[in-house]
């Protein structure tokens, strides 16, 4: 079962991109982010004429989610992440598909830092620390995946020293992934390239791509019972150099049955 996540950057505008990865790399489960597109506007036809039934959380200019899966048996559980009615940002969609939890998110950047942007954040953070706790009290199997717009450690990210200051580096924004990871969840890539420079996003400016200057926000959490099945973990960095491709590449990884 190969399952992958792509921050799409506008699913409506890179739409050529996404079904050009979509054909060459068959993903059983594709979770995408930044879909900028309200609910009525998601492309729904050309993803079933891809060969995919998707369920989405849509929101107009920015955010979103969705989930596609090859497989039409994919039961949504929420859309909404828990722990803030009043929180009306299209960031969470949570399915099951052969009989795997999958989370999909898009954390907030928090940028500027400190600021009210920042708090939002954290707190976003912890509502997804409390419901991460409690998909793994539920001993099933889950993967948590999408834009946690978060370099765990200096190998994530290029010339660190420069980022020290920024939300997704801040050292508020990286003990709280250290804190979901603890709970005990398995970072996917990192359990397969522990030591490996690996990017999942380059910059539009300054030519990132072409110097590879690049960050690691896009990641795998895996629930205990997921991670014996663990068997190949990459990222298709080609793809971010296709033409008006998204500045995120898409990352991927395969479970054995």
């Amino acid at each position: 079962m190969k399952i992958a996540t792509y921050n799409v950057n506008g699913v409506n505008g890179r739409l050529p991109v996404l079904l050009r990865w979509l054909e060459e790399t068959a993903p059983d489960v594709a979770c995408l982010q930044e879909l900028k597109a309200p609910q009525e506007k998601f492309p729904e036809q050309a993803i079933l004429d891809a060969g995919y039934h998707a369920i989405w959380h849509g929101q107009k200019s920015w955010n979103g989610v969705a989930i596609l899966s090859r497989s039409p048996d994919i039961k949504e559980r929420c859309r909404v992440l828990p722990g803030d009615p009043e929180d009306l940002h299209s960031r969470y969609i949570e399915a099951v598909i052969n009989d795997i939890v999958i989370g999909c998110l898009y954390l907030p950047n928090g940028n500027p830092a400190p600021g009210p942007k920042f708090d939002y954040k954290l707190s976003w953070f912890k509502r997804l620390a409390a419901h991460a706790q409690d998909l793994l009290t539920q001993k099933i199997p889950v993967v948590l995946t999408g834009d946690f717009n978060v370099m765990p450690t200096e190998l994530d990210v290029y010339k660190p020293e420069r980022w020290v200051n920024d939300a997704l580096f801040r050292p508020e924004t990286r003990a709280a992934f250290h804190e979901l990871v603890a709970q005990g969840w398995t970072d996917a890539i990192r359990k397969l390239h522990p030591n490996d420079k690996i990017y999942t996003f380059w910059d539009y400016f300054r030519d990132a791509y072409g110097r590879d200057a690049g960050l690691r926000i896009d990641h795998f959490l895996l629930s205990p019972s997921v991670v014996p099945r663990l068997v190949a973990a990459g990222v298709d960095r080609h793809v971010r150099g296709w033409e008006k491709s998204s500045d995120h590449g898409p990352v991927w990884m395969e479970l054995k049955d």
